[in-house]
């Protein structure tokens, strides 16, 4: 390997695991304070996601060749994030984490399981993902509402950044946030202190719980999320830049990744989406041979800065939660507006797409069950009954 590395591949894996980590640290926080998880908690599950994806990232990179890039599952955090605690608490959610990594492995090793997530029409899909993102989108003008004096530092930076450089923009955001901690946040005496001893967080092995409820309303939910957001985009991404991956061992590998991070709190990793076109591209190396090296760089860094996860989440807990959520959501308003676009571009899903998109947005649970997994059925109803409708029509 250290004969292909060089200062580009460097910098842009570095740039990449900065990148990946401080755009979305804050969704996965809150995806898993949701859920239930104290602060020792949240450390832990931000830890175990970081090492799994980064150890994850160079195994098959190494193994491959390819710059196959790991990220944690951003989407499935903020859903979490929008669903609320479950009875039992966040044993509970572990449980469902478990039960996400086993169907992921299944999907990697089963391919009539992979084609079933692959045929979820795309519309659907990204109606749902939408309807999750939404939520938490609201946050940057809560927090305006909240104190503007707050909000408005972290929003304004988010835009300067993005009118400078789309990948500055969430960093900027980021340096507004500390500011306005460090300044204008009431800070008991010695918190500070308190996160320079958080460095290293201690792993919180919890152990899983399993519930009917929990399985219908998070585990599968989160499974079609992370494949239909993540893996498969994922895939997409490398083959648009010349590689030509097996995507079941990549699902499975993923998968047992997950498997092992969820005990200690993580809630999936998967193939990165976003952040895997710059290991990929032509930014990592002019040779497509060598552009593996950045992968590798991107998973040892991401393994430094999991082991860190600790002060991070420590100063995190001495800001508003509504500040944080603030971030979380201007790091989703991309992804929000892609969905968006992508779930209503065509007239003739365009109804089946708003039901959806509608009741997973709506937050409401039947039966113990979330809106996603509801919306992703009303939807699915909604579309059959429209190419039935459209079937009759062309016989009359």
């Amino acid at each position: 390997m250290f004969k292909d590395l060089s200062m580009q591949s460097l910098v842009m894996g570095a740039l990449t695991a900065f990148v990946g980590f401080a755009s979305s640290f804050a969704v996965v926080l809150q995806g898993l304070k949701g859920m239930g998880a104290s602060d020792a908690q949240a450390a832990s599950g931000l830890m175990a996601l970081s090492v799994a994806m980064g150890l994850c990232g160079i195994l098959l990179s190494l193994k491959t060749k390819m710059p196959i890039s790991i990220a944690w599952s951003t989407p499935g955090a903020a859903f979490l994030a929008t669903s609320g605690p479950l009875q039992g608490g966040f044993a509970v959610a572990v449980g469902a984490f478990l039960v996400t990594a086993v169907l992921i492995i299944a999907a990697g090793l089963f391919k009539p399981l992979n084609r079933a997530v692959s045929s979820i029409p795309a519309p659907l899909a990204n109606a749902m993902l939408a309807g999750v993102l939404i939520g938490l989108c609201f946050a940057p003008v809560k927090a305006v509402a909240f104190n503007p004096w707050f909000g408005l530092p972290v929003v304004i930076a988010y835009f300067i950044g993005g009118a400078i450089n789309r990948l500055a923009a969430i960093p900027l955001a980021l340096v507004a946030f500390v500011f306005v901690i460090a300044f204008g946040v009431d800070i008991p005496d010695g918190a500070f202190a308190n996160v320079g001893h958080a460095i290293w967080p201690a792993p919180e092995l919890v152990v899983p719980q399993f519930s009917r409820e929990a399985i219908m309303s998070i585990a599968l939910p989160l499974f079609i999320i992370t494949m239909a957001g993540q893996n498969i985009p994922g895939i997409t991404v490398l083959r648009v830049n010349g590689y030509e991956p097996a995507p079941g061992p990549l699902f499975t590998t993923t998968g047992i990744f997950s498997l092992l991070a969820a005990p200690f709190g993580g809630h999936a990793v998967n193939l990165a989406a976003i952040t895997a076109a710059m290991c990929a591209g032509e930014d990592a190396h002019r040779d497509p041979r060598r552009r593996y090296t950045a992968a590798v760089i991107n998973g040892t860094c991401q393994v430094i800065l999991g082991l860190a996860a600790g002060a991070v989440t420590a100063f995190v807990a001495l800001s508003p939660a509504i500040l944080i959520e603030a971030v979380g959501g201007l790091a989703l308003i991309g992804a929000f507006s892609g969905s968006a676009m992508a779930a209503f571009k065509e007239p003739e899903t365009r109804e089946a797409a708003v039901v959806t998109f509608l009741v997973t947005a709506s937050g409401i649970a039947f039966a113990g069950i979330s809106g996603a997994f509801w919306g992703l059925l009303a939807g699915g109803a909604v579309m059959a009954l429209g190419a039935l409708s459209r079937k009759y029509r062309g016989k009359a």
